[in-house]
């Protein structure tokens, strides 16, 4: 691992050190997931559940010499009938998480999120990437960069929660909540600035708990203490933010792939909101990123079972 990457090792050392998760992978069909897979198991971060066309992981994992042997694989034909039997494996207490394979996003969400049969809660499903940014002082969660296109105000107190027990969950000393937008000033022109002050006040009335927030911000007073002092911005968040809420999906995988391709940052993802947690991996996802996100999943987990347990950041 990369000497940079001290927040990911710190997860990855701290949820090894906990019983493995069980975790349903939804299609593993290709030699990315497989690797991971048996990376994060022999590390104790999960107890990987294979589910999918059984001849097609075995072939797989033969052509890239990964031994899968002391996994169960649950069989399933294609790859919509993984992502249901995986949600299913949920439902019956087999699996307390589930991962993504090789199926696209939708395939795997739209099986979380029916009705019937998917695993949803009262609150709005969200994703946070988990950023470790080389060189700067803390983690960053960013949300939403990958599920709520086009989010409402109610959508963002939803976003904003999640994020805000995600950084409980890996024990942030505090979550520091920066709603982002182009400026920092409310400009009736800029309904992201509008909707950084409503949230902002939503916390004031309980209606968000557990974070400081601010907002409107943006990006430079949020994350730098001196951009913050030129612009005379006095908060406990500006200049310090660990959470960065952004207006929109765009504007989220924008910034986070910024941050991934100018600055060599790692990219972990989960998604919130549902029964489980989600491990939301890229074809393009390291092993360490993959491994990062595991381990988030596991402490996610751990904190819905035992909500004292938290890591450090």
């Amino acid at each position: 691992m990369a000497a940079s990457h001290t927040h990911y090792r710190r997860l990855i050392d701290f949820a090894a050190t906990l019983p493995p998760t069980p975790t349903a992978i939804a299609h593993p069909c290709d030699a990315g997931t497989l690797e991971a897979a048996v990376e994060a198991a022999r590390l104790g971060l999960i107890a990987p559940i294979l589910v999918g066309p059984r001849d097609k992981i075995a072939s797989v994992a033969s052509a890239a010499d990964i031994d899968v042997g002391q996994f169960p694989i649950v069989d399933a034909p294609h790859s919509h009938a993984a992502a249901e039997t995986a949600v299913r494996l949920v439902h019956e207490g087999t699996a307390q998480a589930l991962m993504k394979g090789s199926l696209h996003t939708d395939e795997l969400m739209s099986a979380v999120v029916a009705r019937a049969t998917g695993l949803r809660t009262e609150r709005r499903i969200s994703h946070c990437f988990v950023m470790d940014v080389p060189g700067h002082a803390d983690p960053l969660i960013i949300t939403d960069a990958a599920v709520n296109i086009l989010p409402t105000l109610e959508d963002k107190m939803h976003i904003v929660q999640n994020a805000i027990d995600l950084a409980h969950a890996l024990g942030f000393p505090a979550a520091r909540v920066a709603i982002l937008s182009a400026m920092e000033t409310v400009n009736p022109k800029v309904p992201s600035t509008i909707e950084a002050a409503a949230l902002c006040k939503m916390a004031d009335r309980g209606q968000i708990v557990g974070a400081i927030l601010d907002g409107p911000l943006a990006l430079d007073n949020a994350i730098s203490l001196e951009a913050a002092s030129v612009k005379k911005i006095n908060s406990p968040v500006a200049g310090q933010a660990n959470v960065l809420v952004v207006p929109d999906l765009e504007a989220g995988n924008l910034l986070a792939k910024s941050l991934s391709f100018l600055a060599g940052a790692d990219a972990a993802g989960i998604v919130l909101g549902a029964r489980v947690p989600i491990i939301l991996t890229s074809r393009a996802d390291s092993v360490m990123t993959r491994l990062a996100s595991c381990a988030v999943a596991a402490l996610v987990a751990l904190r819905r079972r035992e909500p004292g347990n938290a890591i450090a950041s």
